[in-house]
């Protein structure tokens, strides 16, 4: 699953550092999380990072895209395969 920026974001800008994927970023009002790039720090950390550093816990698991541990790793797979071939070229 990847994880959603609720509306109660104080755009501290703590998480978007954190997130090893560059899934965060700035939206209109509030930032926001890009499901195709949250792995959820599978492949990372143990926990995904941006959750630890939340000062106002506004960033739960999005409902609406519901990925089990395995799918997580291949996304995290398929991102890693990415960032070595531009790299590469």
């Amino acid at each position: 699953m990847a994880l959603l920026i609720t509306d109660e974001c104080i755009n501290c800008d703590v998480c978007e550092p954190e997130c090893p994927n560059d899934a965060i970023t700035m939206g209109q009002e509030i930032y926001q999380i890009d499901p195709g790039k949250c792995t959820e720090c599978v492949g990372h950390f143990d926990e995904p990072q941006c959750v630890q550093v939340c000062p106002v816990n506004c960033i739960p698991v999005n409902p609406d895209v519901v990925e089990d541990k395995e799918t997580l790793w291949q996304k995290y797979r398929r991102l890693q395969a990415k960032i070595s071939a531009s790299s590469t070229a």
